[in-house]
């Protein structure tokens, strides 16, 4: 790996990775609490999944020209996790407001400076597998989005019915971009019903929203002018004051007013309304073994790495658990430091213990343990959550 992050030289366009970390990962609970939440944790070996992020993106970018989006709460150990990223590309958001506003900030930052340059926004939580096949998709969608106004998404093959993930219908073949499939897209669905899932599943011409996005930084701008005005005047005061004493002030007073609204809804919506030729937005493929690690239901999976018939089967022992013994056990997966762990005739559990706290569910069930933080908080156990 290129810790110095060189830019690639095959590369003529500037090319700025815009990291968004400020979720709160709460159906990583307990693990996951504000201070620590999923994107500083290592879930799946030893490095931490921002720390993967960026692993992953130094091949095709300069570490200087990375920027991180977080919160307060994490804000410090990003920087003590990412040595490498400029201390004051790292923002922290005065309030959450969604994506739109963290992509916007970014954009408008950077239009001050470096103009030319092209963006990619990446969540800071996901995984992928094919870092080679991610480093040819993303380097065919810059050279892609520095050929006009164009807005580029990376589509994951949807492969089986899930009603938690954004879909992308697109239409036929565009072009290739080195040797990438380019495909215009029609329009996007968030979060589907089941039966409308299964059709667009089954139609064969759907894919699932990775979340990945790349757009020169005058692209995304002029499509936040076009479509949220309000938040583009906003960003633009922040952005005067940027290197400024006044910075700190401006930034905390101005960004919590803007809109709490994803970049989907404020941008990519609208402007695939406007048609499948005239909204100049298109669709790389995201195949290059793709997770968002959204419940420690696909933690067993990812970690798994099997089929589906075997992913029933098969358990899942945190590498810290100190011995593990599982009698007419199956599909359970359990984190618990330090422990001997024994398993005996149970299956498709979850169980994670912290110093604090103990998590029992089933993998079905896992995608609800954000409700047990919403308890928690309405009980008055801040020291929980």
């Amino acid at each position: 790996m290129n810790q110095a992050g060189d830019q690639t030289e095959d590369s003529e366009f500037r090319f700025a990775p815009v990291i968004l970390a400020g979720g709160s990962g709460t159906r990583f609970w307990p693990r996951s609490r504000r201070s620590r939440a999923k994107q500083v944790l290592a879930l799946d070996g030893e490095r931490t999944m921002i720390q993967q992020t960026v692993d992953r993106l130094l091949p095709i970018a300069d570490a200087k020209d990375i920027w991180v989006v977080t919160n307060d709460l994490l804000k410090d150990a990003i920087a003590d996790q990412l040595p490498n990223v400029v201390p004051n590309h790292i923002l922290s958001e005065p309030s959450a407001r969604n994506t739109a506003p963290a992509c916007a900030l970014a954009a408008f930052l950077l239009e001050k400076s470096q103009p030319e340059t092209i963006i990619g926004i990446f969540p800071s939580d996901h995984v992928v597998k094919d870092a080679a096949r991610f480093a040819a998709i993303v380097k065919a969608g810059i050279a892609l989005a520095a050929s006009g106004q164009k807005i580029i998404v990376l589509g994951v093959p949807a492969t089986k019915v899930e009603t938690g993930y954004g879909y992308i219908e697109y239409g036929d073949l565009s072009e290739e971009m080195n040797g990438v499939k380019v495909r215009r897209v029609k329009r996007f669905t968030e979060k589907p019903h089941k039966a409308l899932a299964e059709a667009f599943v089954a139609s064969g011409n759907y894919a699932w929203n990775s979340g990945m996005f790349l757009w020169s930084v005058k692209t995304l701008t002029n499509a936040i002018r076009e479509h949220s005005p309000a938040i583009a005047t906003q960003m633009e005061k922040i952005a005067a004051a940027y290197g400024t004493p006044k910075f700190s002030q401006v930034f905390a007073e101005i960004y919590p007013l803007c809109e709490n609204i994803s970049i989907d809804y404020a941008v990519l919506e609208p402007r695939s309304a406007k048609g499948e030729q005239a909204s100049e937005i298109y669709c790389l493929p995201g195949d290059f073994c793709w997770n968002d690690l959204g419940c420690w239901s696909a933690l067993h999976e990812h970690v798994a790495d099997c089929g589906p018939e075997d992913l029933a089967k098969k358990n899942v022992f945190d590498k810290t658990n100190q011995a593990c013994i599982d009698i007419d056990s199956q599909g359970n997966y359990v984190y618990a430091p330090g422990k001997a762990v024994a398993l005996v005739g149970v299956s498709d559990l979850v169980v994670v213990e912290t110093e604090d706290a103990l998590l029992i569910t089933t993998r079905e069930r896992s995608q609800d343990v954000g409700k047990v933080v919403a308890e928690l908080k309405q009980a008055g156990r801040e020291d929980l959550v």
